[in-house]
């Protein structure tokens, strides 16, 4: 019997990313391809492409030669780009790094186990040339679950016949990493009009996944040891806009809350534009719902905000903070805002200045504007300097810091829940106020299994992280 042809994975990006990545894994394994964990001992090396802003793509062409560079001598025989660089350029990418022996996009995905075994066998892949994804479904969202049956969507198509899994989701996915928490896509692409964003481009118009079949793959992450589940999408206030007034993000959360063995339910990425009374009312109503919020404010000036093609302002955004505390005093709270972009002026700077005081947010990322080809952003006049966008970067994320670091000291004293994940030198997991990878973490002074909520109390803080003496 011929061995199964060998296959690594290696997923760039953001955690909606990942979730591909691990639909890609199912494919491949049931597709008779055997995934390993060692980029050097596959014969096929898979990278998840990011194609979000320029550093990002930098760090996926690095990593494609990396693999590429793993032909010579070794057992890799082939390097594939996937994802949304993957998407977005296509031909272009492939024509731009040969090192990579195909470029495949969102289509692909479906086939995958038979594209990498024709690529294997000498088979040369024509890329796709990259189309606009937001018109491949109906424009009113209510028409787009029917019509998205014949459209490659990343966590949506279903597997091909005869492959359907005897239980679990309809999308059937494969754990690349263990631990006890696991993102959960409940949503693909956007409908908004960013000025700087190229996402809704390549990722498509905005389609829910049904209830049911969020809350069966819930169930299945459960099974495979998971005890937060990780909600994320483009737009995770949009949930259920085209699914009907009975199917929104307050329907889903109490049937999540539901299943035995789910401890947390963490919800990723809000606009808060978007955000209902109701909605509010559920994220911090429901039980095992963490007290959370990711939300996207990307500047607190209302002109930069109007020319971003966004909502709100410094004092609409402090009263949805407040409005969150006055119920949750202890809520973790998130954003991440751009610096330096088209028409800003010293004013602005000052307004996204005070608002980061004022707002004390746990984490704040701040970004520098770089023009996206495709975007509106790129047309606009006002363009600053490269070096002027770096300057007010650095200063706004130097002033973000010293205030994130001022929350976590704040919390000293407070009585946490920690889900432990890791207990290598050090005993380390994050609290319900911290979101996985970016919010820090907290090390507790007693043994414990990964897995374990763990009863502490804050008595430190080093920059963001914390920590605790369990009670």
């Amino acid at each position: 019997m011929t061995a199964p042809h060998s296959v690594h994975i290696a997923s760039l990006g953001c955690a909606r990313n990942d979730v591909d990545s691990e639909e890609l894994a199912a494919r491949l394994e049931m597709g008779g391809f055997l995934l390993v964990d060692d980029p050097e001992s596959a014969e096929t090396v898979v990278v998840n492409t990011c194609g979000f802003v320029e550093q990002a793509k930098q760090d996926s062409i690095n990593t494609l030669l990396e693999a590429a560079d793993l032909k010579s001598g070794g057992q890799v025989r082939s390097v594939v780009a996937v994802g949304c660089m993957a998407e977005r350029y296509g031909v272009q990418l492939a024509e731009a790094l040969p090192e990579a022996d195909a470029v495949l996009g969102f289509d692909d995905y479906v086939d995958i186990a038979d594209r990498l075994r024709g690529i294997l066998d000498g088979e040369r892949h024509i890329s796709h040339v990259p189309r606009d994804r937001r018109h491949l479904l109906p424009l009113t969202p209510a028409a787009r679950p029917a019509a998205a049956r014949g459209v490659a969507v990343p966590g949506h198509t279903p597997l091909p016949d005869g492959l359907a899994p005897a239980t679990g989701p309809r999308a059937l996915r494969r754990r690349l990493a263990g631990g006890p928490s696991a993102s959960l896509k409940i949503a693909s692409g956007c409908d908004r009009r960013c000025a700087f964003c190229a996402i809704p481009a390549f990722r498509g118009s905005y389609l829910s996944r049904p209830v049911e079949e969020v809350e069966a793959e819930a169930r299945w992450l459960v099974e495979q040891g998971v005890r937060e589940v990780f909600l994320v999408s483009e737009n995770t206030s949009s949930y259920g806009k085209d699914l009907g007034a009975d199917h929104r993000l307050e329907t889903l959360l109490p049937r999540l809350s539901r299943i035995d063995g789910l401890d947390w339910i963490r919800v990723s990425y809000l606009q808060p534009a978007e955000i209902r009374p109701g909605m509010l009312d559920a994220m911090l109503g429901t039980d095992k719902v963490v007290p959370y919020f990711d939300l996207s404010f990307q500047h607190a000036s209302r002109s930069v905000l109007r020319a971003m093609r966004r909502f709100g302002d410094a004092d609409s955004f402090l009263d949805l903070i407040g409005r969150i505390r006055a119920a949750a005093p202890a809520a973790g709270i998130r954003s991440n805002v751009i610096a330096g972009f088209p028409g800003e002026t010293d004013a602005d700077v000052q307004i996204l200045r005070d608002f980061i005081v004022a707002a004390e947010l746990d984490v704040m990322g701040v970004f520098g504007y770089s023009d996206e080809e495709g975007t509106e952003g790129v047309t606009l006049p006002g363009h600053l300097s490269d070096d002027e966008i770096e300057d007010r970067r650095a200063s706004l994320a130097d002033l973000a810091l010293q205030v994130c670091e001022a929350r976590a000291a704040d919390r000293v004293g407070e009585d946490i829940v920690v889900l432990v994940e890791s207990v290598d030198e050090q005993i380390v997991g994050r609290a319900m106020h911290q979101g996985p990878e970016t919010d820090g973490v907290v090390t507790l002074d007693r043994e414990a299994a990964v897995g374990d909520l763990v009863t502490a109390t804050v008595v430190d803080s080093i920059g963001i992280d914390l920590m605790a003496e369990a009670t």
